[in-house]
């Protein structure tokens, strides 16, 4: 395990390892006798992937992979069968999956692996449907994923290196690997204890020039297709197997641009050319799914400053953000029909959907009302960036919100000196002056008498996930704000991480104030959506609402913003129950006071992949 970690170290920045885990399920036949891992299934496994020709071979056999990535945190769990089943039914044979370090260890030394991210359950369940798996472990993912699946807590050390071989990171990776192995290490049903099949780097050819890691496969990561960078493989890398392990079958987007979209006219000749070369392809992705919760990560390469993901990882994939069949998919599985000698599986029925009324908003709470609901404040005499602080078990805060307030005496001009991580809504008792970001860093207070309180509400956007700052992704306040030039002290901080304990004291709270009194912002606004039959998935679409975030259930469904390109959020009905639902709007400044639902979702104005 020791190794796998290091591997892992000795990357550059735009390499990523892999594991090809192979199943035992539907490969071996002593699988049909025994359903636990018994001696008898791992012994009789022959030989895993292996890449020492210029064709794989699995099982001694010759081998070609037809991947798709579909990612299990991305995807609600009621839905799991039904994407692989329909990854299935388009001709794939392997499914490709990170595993995101920030969920599975939230605080140092604790551990999730259950429900949403049972890991085991995912990998028994494409080997029970017949799917091989890669595995991509990180430490490090990328996947336009929070800090690319890194843990925010690795930053309260102020001088934690990512991604070297700095002693606080690789204590951190191996500490986790030594869970993460013993949960991966038994699925490759192989005699011996640790990794022991291919692994695999991917870069573009950028990256392929600042070289690999040895004992590794190399593969290349693309959209259009370049001979000469083909060409440029097989020249590192003579008489091995070829395999594009990220095709890049659509593109992510961005708040404030528009929404990509990579036709397939333009897609389908790409991916008839590789498999004529008698390439392997992976799908990046197959099925992009959603950015649930606060986890979007945000774009930093070549612009001045960071822009966030949107909420959807819709991705223009082959398979919908919702589990639709799109064009893409029913030519792609025309095409990979003809790289099996067997019919394809019936496609899987089409998941109903539902357009529910319009409900409206019945109760409010300000934020101001909500702020006992939250962990003890901490007094500081300068402000403490979110991962700092002592909350969450001394780990910090990772994600949402967090309130810094001081006293002001006088007028003046309010300074931010870029210090603002991400963007702050400013408030002299508690009237809103302002927006701080990277844009806007002053703002002007007007006059007022005596002592006043100054609150900025500052929100962790996303932090980059990809590029070389990294080490530079703490939120909140990250150094003073200046108020005529003269440095702000003495605050309180308050951490607004929304996290279900907090939701659920809000939901149970007595504080709640009819829609007859004005709400005041930003503010949480609570609705119930009835439903009578069955639940279905749909769409919540906000015309009248700023930015914010929902809640149904507990759960947290993401961001929107009215700025688009994104314009609803996804709903999935396996987090739906028949009856009341218990809807929760956090609405920063202005509401119609409704939430409507749609049958389809509106992604905004699109531009073509460039």
């Amino acid at each position: 395990m020791e190794s796998v970690s290091m591997v892992g170290l000795r990357l550059t920045l735009k390499q990523r390892y892999f594991l090809l885990l192979c199943f035992a399920v539907g490969a071996i036949i002593a699988y049909q006798f025994t359903r636990n891992r018994l001696e008898v299934e791992r012994m009789s496994r022959v030989e895993g992937l292996r890449a020492n020709s210029s064709q794989f071979t699995l099982e001694r056999k010759p081998f070609h992979i037809l991947g798709g990535s579909i990612h299990y945190f991305r995807v609600p769990r009621g839905y799991w069968e039904d994407r692989l089943l329909k990854m299935k039914a388009c001709g794939l044979n392997t499914l490709t999956t990170y595993v995101p370090w920030n969920l599975h260890e939230p605080e140092r030394g604790v551990f999730n692996f259950e429900d949403q991210l049972d890991l085991e359950a995912y990998l028994r369940l494409a080997a029970s449907l017949g799917l091989w798996v890669i595995l991509r472990p990180g430490p490090y993912i990328c996947a336009e994923w929070d800090l690319g699946g890194l843990p925010s807590w690795l930053l309260r050390d102020q001088n934690m290196k990512l991604r070297t071989t700095y002693p606080g990171f690789t204590a951190a990776v191996n500490a986790f690997f030594n869970q993460l192995m013993k949960k991966i290490v038994p699925h490759q049903a192989l005699l011996s204890r640790g990794i022991t099949e291919l692994l695999l780097t991917s870069d573009n050819r950028e990256g392929l020039k600042r070289g690999g890691v040895k004992g590794a496969l190399e593969t290349i990561n693309f959209q259009k297709l370049n001979p000469n960078d083909i060409k440029y493989l097989d020249g590192i890398q003579p008489n091995k197997p070829k395999l594009v392990m990220e095709y890049w079958s659509g593109w992510f987007d961005l708040w404030g641009d528009l929404h990509h979209v990579y036709t397939a006219e333009d897609m389908i000749p790409v991916v008839t050319e590789i498999l004529k070369l008698d390439m392997s392809i992976n799908l990046y992705m197959f099925h992009g799914g959603t950015n649930f919760g606060f986890m979007s990560g945000a774009f930093a390469v070549g612009i001045p400053a960071p822009k966030p993901m949107v909420t959807s990882y819709d991705y223009d994939a082959p398979l919908s953000e919702a589990g639709d069949y799109t064009t893409k998919y029913h030519l792609l599985r025309n095409l990979f029909s003809y790289y099996h000698a067997q019919p394809l599986p019936e496609l899987p029925s089409h998941q109903e959907r539902r357009a529910y009324q319009p409900v409206v908003i019945h109760q409010h709470l300000s934020l101001w009302d909500s702020l006992h609901f939250t962990d003890k404040p901490l007094k500081s005499e300068r402000p403490v960036n979110m991962e700092n602080l002592p909350v969450n078990n001394n780990n910090g805060q990772s994600y949402g919100y967090t309130l810094y307030e001081t006293t002001i005496t006088s007028k003046g001009t309010l300074n931010s000196k870029n210090n603002i991580r991400d963007r702050a809504l400013a408030f002299v008792d508690k009237h809103f002056v302002g927006v701080l970001d990277y844009k806007t860093q002053e703002l002007a207070l007007l006059d007022g008498k005596g002592k006043r309180t100054l609150s900025l509400l500052v929100e962790n956007c996303g932090r980059v996930n990809y590029g070389k700052t990294l080490d530079d992704q703490r939120k909140g306040l990250v150094g003073d704000i200046e108020l005529n030039k003269r440095p702000l002290r003495d605050f309180i901080i308050r951490s607004l991480d929304m996290k279900p304990g907090f939701v659920n004291r809000l939901e149970s709270s007595g504080h709640w104030m009819s829609m007859r009194q004005r709400p005041s912002f930003p503010g949480f606004f609570q609705a119930r959506l009835y439903v009578n039959s069955f639940p279905k998935d749909t769409f919540i679409k906000l015309p009248g609402w700023s930015k914010g975030v929902v809640f149904i259930n507990g759960k947290n469904l993401g961001r929107y913003w009215s700025i688009g390109p994104q314009q609803t959020l996804y709903v999935p009905g396996p987090w739906l129950h028949k009856g009341d639902n218990e809807v929760i709007v956090f609405e920063e400044q202005e509401t119609d006071g409704k939430i409507q639902f749609a049958s389809s979702p509106d992604y905004g104005m699109t531009v073509d992949v460039q």
